[in-house]
């Protein structure tokens, strides 16, 4: 018999500033600092301003060291550039994950008038750190993707092993990571490993979770590592995130772009993105 993982948390996402931007964030917050090794989750909706340039919009060149910036993209489209020479566009249903390892410079530019996505920074192991970057952009028709019985929840595999799929980007410890699209009836069970701290994040719609009951759009959902799964009814129409991850168990300090293990190394990462040392983007 199927074991439900009960619910530890129920965390809502705010609106913040992020430069001229505002995103919703749940992770980190005054609930959840940190739930290893998932970092930080940024959900953003935005419209081009009049007259404004796409290739000015979005955010411009900036640096990364010592985990793996993520972005889902829901609707419209993002262009990413970086120091090591990667040019790349993803669509809707897409998903580019960049490992910016030692250093790297990037930029995320809106492809269209309306963009929606979720960022995610995911921690890597200290003895991946200061592994060279590497960038991965995965389209939505090569994602694998996978119907419920019910016909009614699309599951879509980016990274890890999920009912019986297995997500074409490697990541440097276990993690699952999937997009959900839930129609207003749908129910699906999605196993889940043991030893996975997981969550869903709800963009829209409204869900029946396990034995916990109803929860809304904006909030993120924190199991407790207690059952092998968790139990999913759709009440309305609903997108979804779900991601789970082993737990790397390290220390970690999180400080502007950068996730270190120590203050040194923080201190570290500015000094080299200052000379130079994590490579140059210049756009056109």
């Amino acid at each position: 018999m199927k074991t439900e993982r009960t619910i530890h948390q129920i965390v809502p996402a705010p609106l913040m500033s992020m430069g001229e931007l505002r995103v919703r964030q749940p992770l980190p917050s005054g609930r959840l600092s940190y739930h290893d090794p998932f970092v930080l989750l940024h959900h953003g909706h935005s419209f081009l301003k009049d007259h404004e340039r796409p290739d000015h919009a979005g955010v411009g060149p900036h640096p990364h060291r010592g985990f793996s910036p993520v972005t889902f993209v829901f609707k419209g489209g993002v262009r990413h550039r970086d120091s090591r020479g990667n040019d790349r566009s993803v669509s809707e249903g897409g998903t580019q994950w960049m490992n910016a390892g030692m250093g790297i410079i990037h930029s995320e530019r809106p492809l269209s008038d309306e963009q929606e996505i979720i960022q995610m920074w995911v921690n890597t192991p200290a003895a991946h750190k200061m592994d060279p970057p590497t960038y991965y952009p995965l389209t939505k028709e090569e994602t694998p993707s996978v119907t419920s019985e019910d016909g009614k929840v699309t599951v879509n595999v980016v990274t890890g092993e999920l009912l019986g799929l297995k997500g074409p980007i490697p990541t440097f410890t276990p993690i699952n990571s999937a997009t959900l699209y839930l129609r207003a009836g749908g129910k699906i069970y999605l196993p889940l490993p043991p030893n996975h701290n997981a969550f869903v994040y709800l963009l829209d719609g409204k869900l029946r979770v396990g034995d916990f009951g109803e929860v809304g759009p904006r909030y993120l959902v924190v199991p407790a590592n207690d059952g092998e799964g968790l139990t999913l009814e759709a009440l309305e129409d609903t997108r979804a995130l779900l991601m789970s991850g082993e737990p790397i168990g390290e220390n970690i300090l999180a400080q502007g772009p950068f996730v270190m293990n120590s203050e040194i190394q923080i201190m570290e990462a500015y000094r080299d993105f200052r000379m130079g040392k994590m490579g140059v983007l210049i756009e056109d």
